[in-house]
């Protein structure tokens, strides 16, 4: 592709985002006849919407050739633009509705749309039509924003902008039919939780709030102290359910909606996320029994619900994390960092990858002490068949393991820089860069400017997989 190629399908499809993202910058304004007393803020969506649609209408008239190719860092560029723009715009209505400056607009809405989940907010007074974009933001951030649009796209070239923004494998032949296929799933999975939800004892508003950022695993909740503050289990295993859903894999879901259960529970993230998931609620249940003094069966419902949030990098929680024990606290670091299904809504390092690592491993060992020809090769059994763990695969696992790590620790020293202890630090930036949304209660309004736009970019990093950008800024540097 030219330089001038390039620049024109640049422009072209980032004018098709940025009409979607105007549309769901609008939606909010749908909840304004049930809330008359706050239809003062509409103006802050529209102006918003209408800047939005306008740059995006404009740019989508640039004309690109029909046998127009890109390359991984082409189309990486588009999604990071995309993603950029979509947090830019996004932040708008918090500054003409005068809830916040920019800068922490933008950190508002870049956790809203990463599904993180951190907030500067109080949710308990902040208007209820910004409760809602919140919530917005984060469900269709989970889907993805090209995954939306793709079917405005060529096969061709919405195939790649799909793989750059963190997809795996198409669902069906038709690229277009696979991505209506996942919006189709997660709206059926929308309704009925907020059904049940409202079944619960749940109002409307905060039912289809909480599924939202439930299946997104973003954890946006409407009430301070989350999940809490409903006291109730049904509600905690509906929401255990949720998040589960929402950090499987989108392949994994196909299968479950053709009736493949059995293959489903054959699939080895699936497995190793039972694992990891026993054995960490094991962990914290012995930590706030013996070590917190709290009573067996409340040790177990806190454990369960706040290890599942951590592991599918939902960050809802029913408790407060600032008087954790440091063991606690570093097993809910593991959670945060490993994360869900790739392919999901989830974020963190992604359990497959931890899978491969830890095949190969156990590969090697066995291959010291055993004849070459009995340590069979590992296999990973994804929902399109078994795959075996080549150098190949395992080197980008690892890879991208390490870089995950390299960036944890390097945001970690940024904030104990700004004044944190290593303990907060870690967790917080952990959970940034997990896209989780837990905190120990430093990610405040009154944060340091390094420290808030230190989260800001840990979560961007998350959300976009760490080498997509990487992929964008060599397409920079290169023209």
């Amino acid at each position: 592709m030219s330089r001038k190629e390039g620049m024109h399908f640049f422009i072209k499809y980032i004018g098709v985002m940025l009409m979607f993202v105007s549309g769901i910058i609008l939606l909010p304004v749908a909840v304004l006849p049930f809330f008359p007393e706050e239809n003062k803020y509409l103006m802050s969506f529209f102006f918003p919407f209408a800047a939005s649609f306008l740059v995006g209408f404009l740019m989508n008239k640039t004309r690109i050739s029909d046998d127009c190719r890109m390359t991984v860092a082409d189309a990486s560029l588009v999604v990071v633009a995309s993603w950029f723009f979509a947090i830019f715009f996004s932040s708008l209505p918090f500054v003409f509705g005068k809830i916040l400056d920019f800068p922490h607009a933008f950190f508002e809405s870049a956790s809203g749309w990463t599904t993180t989940g951190l907030s500067v907010v109080d949710v308990e007074k902040i208007p209820r039509i910004f409760l809602l974009f919140r919530s917005l933001s984060q469900f269709f951030g989970g889907l993805g924003i090209v995954l939306v649009v793709v079917s405005a796209l060529s096969e061709t070239l919405g195939m790649t902008l799909f793989m750059a923004e963190g997809h795996t494998n198409r669902l069906l032949p038709n690229l277009a039919f696979s991505a209506r296929m996942i919006i189709k799933i997660y709206f059926g999975y929308f309704i009925a939780g907020t059904v049940l939800y409202m079944v619960l004892g749940m109002t409307a508003f905060e039912a289809v709030n909480h599924t939202m950022t439930s299946l997104s695993t973003g954890g946006f909740s409407t009430r301070s102290p989350s999940i809490g503050y409903y006291d109730s289990i049904p509600v905690e295993i509906l929401t255990i359910i949720l998040m589960f859903l929402g950090s499987t894999s989108f392949n994994a879901h196909m299968l479950l909606m053709g009736g493949k259960v059995g293959k489903f529970f054959r699939l080895s993230e699936f497995r190793l996320s039972a694992l990891t998931a026993v054995l960490s609620i094991i962990m914290l249940t012995c930590i706030s029994h013996f070590y917190m003094n709290n009573s067996l069966e409340y040790s177990i419902r806190t454990a369960v619900f706040n290890s599942m949030a951590a592991l599918t990098t939902t960050g809802f929680s029913t408790t407060a994390f600032d008087r954790w024990p440091d063991s606690a606290m570093l097993v809910m670091v593991v959670l945060m960092s490993a994360g869900g299904q790739i392919g999901s809504t989830a974020g963190g390092i992604k359990l497959e990858r931890i899978n491969v690592v830890l095949k190969e491993a156990a590969w090697s060992v066995r291959r010291k002490f055993m004849p070459e020809y009995m340590a069979n090769k590992p296999l990973i059994v994804r929902a399109e068949g078994s795959t075996p763990v080549t150098a190949e695969l395992f080197a980008e696992a690892a890879t991208y393991v390490i870089t995950f790590m390299v960036f944890l620790l390097i945001g970690t020293l940024s904030l104990t820089a700004c004044g944190y202890s290593l303990r907060d630090s870690l967790f917080e930036f952990a959970s940034a860069l997990g896209t989780v949304g837990l905190s120990t209660g430093i990610t405040r309004f009154d944060m340091p400017p390094a420290a808030l736009w230190t989260l800001t970019v840990g979560m961007i990093l998350g959300r976009l997989e760490i080498y997509v950008i990487f992929y964008a800024f060599m397409r920079i540097f290169k023209k």
